[in-house]
């Protein structure tokens, strides 16, 4: 073993280098991942500089380990194995890096959409059907609950004709008026 490392030039070992500190950083995120102890800058003191956009993707601790573990990789090969030139070989392994460091922000994009804040506009409920929750009075105001993507949500509601509407009724939105529904009963 102690022959392979005198038969390195100091490119080769730059390398070498840059690959065992970039693929160990790699492991230890991972192995981290998998047992639930990521490493992140979250603590008990208030830090806003800390965070960052999709837009810093590539600039993230794994953007940046992946960027030096394939550089490392890809150099040592180009160099040793397919005995191609000092720029080459600087060339391919940089082209590497940045290779690995636009798929890192890719999939953070891709992961980052697949993200969903789970809010319900009210708008969404019209056609939807329900029931009477709380009697809506001649002319006013009651309570209805009503079926919103297989989420049964409770909302003030009034009659569409002004009618009297009493607990228990089947009813379908018609419309949204401000923050109220408008609602008739089904035949």
């Amino acid at each position: 073993m102690a022959d392979f490392f005198h038969t390195l030039n100091g490119l080769e070992i730059f390398f070498l280098i840059s690959a065992v500190i970039g693929g160990a950083f790699v492991l230890i995120r991972l192995v981290l991942q998998f047992i639930g102890a990521e490493i992140s800058p979250d603590s008990g003191f208030d830090a806003h500089h800390l965070d960052s956009d999709a837009g810093f993707t590539g600039l993230s601790l794994h953007g940046l380990t992946s960027f030096f573990m394939m550089f490392g990789l890809v150099g040592l090969a180009l160099y040793r194995q397919s005995e191609a030139g000092k720029l080459i070989s600087l060339g391919g392994a940089i082209l590497a890096g940045l290779i690995s460091v636009w798929v890192i922000g890719k999939v953070f994009v891709l992961v980052t959409r697949l993200q969903s804040n789970g809010t319900l506009d009210i708008t969404d409920t019209v056609g939807c059907t329900g029931t009477v929750y709380l009697n809506i009075s001649k002319g006013g105001v009651g309570r209805v609950t009503v079926n919103v993507k297989n989420r049964l949500r409770e909302y003030d509601a009034m009659a569409d004709g002004g009618d009297e509407i009493p607990t228990g009724i089947p009813v379908r939105v018609v419309r949204v008026d401000a923050r109220t529904l408008v609602v008739e009963k089904l035949q």
